[in-house]
């Protein structure tokens, strides 16, 4: 049965939160633990169904893990010893699930079938097909869509020279040639995400990094060793909370110890040229992933455009960014095309829940416009999410606009990374 949540409007949030663990370094995290020597602590691991699906996929390969709350740990197998499922391998609604996994199978000389839920089975899988097929490994799928069978072999190294940016890839790609003789490199148009590359450093490994973050290459094979670390809190769940605190005048949030790795806080820069007051106080953690506490206060936002160029670094925050269209800012965004293969096509289904808002709103091929720049005109819904965790979170951000109370549809998908997040928005709204 599909849940419906009603968000009542809200003069104000106000408060000091924590977030859940990063998703991005959860995954990535546990992966690597489950390679290297010896065990792994992982405190603060997160709570989303995502993560949940990579420790059991782990479990299904012989990794023996135990979990306290959010500490997760990891006996290490050492490279290339994972053992051969007896089953297929359900990666849920988890894409980096899918994509990471693929590039650790792929050197590992078995044969693995990895399914996931309806969603996943109609996301593209082609672009780690094809670099991992070109190391040698034989990846059949459904027209590029999952079910993978992953023909795992020893495999060749490789120069990939990718079209698109993309942090999965990129990571599927060096995952592989952590268990490759040789070098593999990874060349992009534009940086994207680096959590691999520090996670393989906390870890004991070595990679080089050149040309601005666009070209990354890795040494194989390398011997990890395991590792106590604490996951940061993640910068995309908190997106939303900046996003409200930016959009009503009198709002003030602080959020602790959220992760501040430069390749993911662009958003804070969109918040302060819309006019909100954003303090930043970073402190240098371990695993090379900064951390600190971000402020966020609101005042009277101006138009927010998004170029195609910024798209890389905000492409899980463009639609907390879209929640803004509810408070009297009109939103622009060209060149996220890769929104439409997300959990769902996200270009359609924001523009189609903030309509149902009384949002004013239209696609474009590759992104959106929403809003009115000054007029407010958020309506009752309701709002379908879709499934997708951020389009309910989104759409309960702007509602918080509402002249009166707001319905959204699918609600109850916010467990795939933020199962708190109604509780917590509960505590903020005034």
């Amino acid at each position: 049965m599909v849940s419906t949540t009603t968000i009542p409007p809200a003069r104000h949030v106000r408060g000091r939160i924590r977030v859940p663990g990063d998703k991005s370094i959860s995954h990535r995290y546990a992966m690597i633990a489950a390679l290297a020597q010896g065990p792994s602590r992982l405190a603060n691991y997160a709570p989303g169904a995502d993560c949940h699906s990579t420790l059991a996929c782990l479990r299904s390969l012989g990794v023996s893990i135990t979990e306290d709350g959010t500490t997760v740990t990891v006996m290490g197998r050492g490279l290339g010893r994972l053992g051969s499922p007896s089953g297929q391998l359900d990666a849920g609604n988890s894409g980096t699930t899918m994509r990471l996994m693929a590039g650790v199978l792929a050197a590992h000389p078995f044969t693995t079938t990895m399914t996931g839920d309806e969603s996943l089975s109609r996301r593209p899988m082609r672009r780690v097909i094809e670099p991992l097929g070109r190391m040698g490994c034989r990846i059949d799928s459904t027209e590029g869509h999952p079910p993978l069978v992953i023909h795992g072999t020893a495999l060749t190294p490789i120069t990939f020279d990718a079209s698109t940016p993309s942090a999965q890839v990129k990571s599927a790609i060096l995952l592989a040639g952590l268990h490759t003789e040789g070098t593999t490199t990874v060349v992009e148009p534009a940086q994207t995400r680096d959590h691999t590359e520090h996670a393989f450093t906390a870890f004991g490994g070595t990679v080089r990094v050149e040309d601005g973050g666009r070209r990354v290459s890795i040494d194989g094979p390398q011997q990890l060793q395991g590792q106590q670390l604490t996951v940061p809190g993640d910068f995309s769940s908190a997106a939303f909370w900046m996003v409200a605190a930016a959009a009503r005048p009198g709002s003030r949030v602080e959020i602790e110890d959220v992760g501040l790795n430069p390749s993911r806080i662009a958003l804070i820069d969109v918040l302060r040229r819309v006019g909100a007051r954003v303090h930043v106080d970073t402190q240098h953690g371990a695993a090379g992933e900064p951390r600190g506490t971000v402020i966020v206060e609101g005042d009277r936002i101006g138009r927010v455009d998004i170029s195609p160029e910024e798209v890389p670094g905000l492409i899980d925050e463009l639609p907390a960014i879209a929640a803004l269209a509810g408070h009297g800012a009109e939103v622009s965004v060209r060149g996220a095309a890769e929104l439409r293969v997300k959990e769902t096509d996200r270009i359609a289904a924001l523009v189609a829940g903030l309509r149902a808002l009384g949002i004013a709103a239209d696609e474009r091929p590759d992104g959106f416009v929403a809003g009115e720049a000054g007029r407010s005109t958020v309506g009752a819904g309701p709002a379908d999410a879709r499934g997708d965790h951020r389009m309910a979170m989104a759409f309960a951000i702007a509602a918080l606009a509402g002249q009166s109370p707001s319905t959204i549809v699918g609600a109850d998908s916010v467990v795939i990374s933020y199962p708190g997040f109604f509780d917590t928005l509960g505590r903020l709204v005034g």
